[in-house]
């Protein structure tokens, strides 16, 4: 039985090395910098507009759509700025050195105009499923954008996702932070039983709210990121600020790094590249599709609004709380340790900056970043399949999902991440096509919004 288990785990770690080859680096990285010149720039060149957007200065609760902008935003958040961000940095920095944080720059700079496009046409097109309710998504783009004869694009697209989307990385990182925090140094940590109950009693916490739909998700969110945020940007600056005299040489490391080392998984840039676009991807998912599912149901008659307000997410969650995390472990060091991985390197960067409250102030920030990505995926996974058998059924995945919880739990690190990146890319494949191929109707709407913003005077 262990041959058979180890020649699976085998075969997913050569699945997800062969699939984020080169094809599919250029698919991402090279449809994302064509989105960036074909746009001409234009969606950097109106942040703050977007910034407005997101304060709710044109909201207007009459339009169509769900939520609202800033409720799409953290529910889309609440999604990405979670263990990606913490325990994915650390896994980034370990396989590719400090180096792989420079290319998540990279892919995040230019993964803002693939989820502004990407954002926009999941508005632009909108469809409708079996209960006659607006959804959207990169399946219903190909469908209602491209036509229908591409539905088995769509199709293959929510297949993937029902599985890249399910928590079992969340879940994992979360089990090991608390026996890393909790249980062992308290001396109640008992090995595979502790995996077992954490696995458990987060399944039954995430349960009551994620039947609740996405209202009751989209508040929760709401509420939780912004304190997630905050606890964890205050407590890395006290570490930043704490090892001041080093961080000049960490960032330099990044930089020379990027061009100059060598992986731990063997070869030279070029597998830094690809280690980095992949936790930029798991991080931020921008060209993976999942955002724009959310996004679509924000309140509004304006796509590019939302395709603007989507942009923000890269920003917040990789420049900032990636950089955030790769600084606070490199300035202390502890990227260095031998035996460790994951979570854990960053939970010694905060107990060796910050004595005996620092791995609980971890603790509390990844606490609240897993629940709310524990919260938000199963969203996403519920209407993939909806779009698949009907909304009646859909209900289902929910089932699923919770019981991937414990799978995570108790699974190796090593073989979740190579799961989900495995099924992030071919989640890419669909929502990247669908992207190149209606990006002159992203850029016609585009052209006639700002003409109508500056006709109105607002610009």
């Amino acid at each position: 039985m262990e041959t058979i288990f180890q020649q699976i785990h085998d075969a997913v770690i050569a699945y997800a090395n062969w699939i984020w080859g080169t094809p599919l680096l250029l698919l991402l990285i090279g449809g994302g910098l064509f989105f960036v010149f074909y746009s001409r720039f234009i969606p950097y060149r109106y942040f703050f507009h977007a910034i407005n957007i997101l304060r709710g200065k044109y909201d207007n609760p009459d339009e169509e759509g769900e939520i609202s902008h800033y409720e799409a935003l953290s529910t889309a958040l609440a999604a990405t700025v979670g263990m990606g961000n913490v325990s994915g940095v650390a896994v980034a920095i370990t396989m590719g050195g400090p180096g792989a944080i420079f290319w998540m720059w990279m892919s995040a700079i230019i993964g803002m105009v693939t989820k502004y496009f990407t954002i926009t046409l999941a508005v632009m097109f909108r469809g409708r499923d079996d209960a006659g309710v607006a959804q959207g998504g990169p399946m219903y783009v190909i469908q209602e954008g491209m036509g229908k004869k591409w539905r088995p694009l769509g199709v293959f697209f929510s297949l993937t996702a029902m599985v890249g989307v399910l928590p079992i990385f969340q879940a994992n990182q979360l089990t090991k932070v608390i026996r890393d925090v909790i249980l062992m140094p308290n001396g109640l940590d008992q090995g595979a039983t502790s995996q077992w109950i954490i696995g458990i009693t987060l399944m039954v916490i995430v349960s009551f709210v994620i039947f609740g739909g996405i209202k009751r998700i989209a508040k929760i969110a709401g509420k939780l990121v912004p304190l997630m945020v905050v606890v964890y940007f205050f407590s890395v600056l006290y570490i930043i600020l704490v090892n001041l005299s080093v961080v000049p040489a960490s960032l330099a490391l990044i930089f020379t790094d990027a061009f100059t080392a060598e992986s731990v998984l063997g070869g030279a840039v070029g597998s830094i590249i690809i280690i980095g676009a992949k936790r930029a991807a798991f991080s931020n998912e921008a060209g993976i599709g999942t955002a724009p599912m959310v996004q679509a149901q924000a309140k509004t008659d304006e796509p590019v609004r939302e395709g603007l307000v989507g942009m923000l997410g890269p920003a917040i969650d990789t420049l900032l709380v990636c950089t955030l995390t790769a600084l606070a472990i490199l300035v202390t060091g502890t990227w260095q340790e031998s035996g460790i991985d994951g979570i854990t390197v960053t939970v010694h960067a905060f107990d060796k900056a910050i004595p005996y409250v620092g791995s609980y102030l971890l603790f509390l920030a990844v606490l609240i970043f897993a629940i709310t990505s524990l919260f938000s995926l199963s969203y996403y996974g519920e209407k993939s399949l909806a779009f698949l058998i009907g909304t009646k059924k859909a209900h289902f995945y929910k089932v699923i999902y919770v019981l991937s919880i414990v799978l995570g739990a108790v699974a190796s690190l090593n073989f979740i991440i190579n799961v989900i990146d495995s099924f992030y890319a071919m989640m890419a494949i669909p929502t990247m096509i669908s992207a190149l191929w209606l990006a002159p109707k992203v850029m016609e709407e585009t052209k006639k919004y700002f003409a109508k913003m500056k006709d109105k005077g607002i610009l």
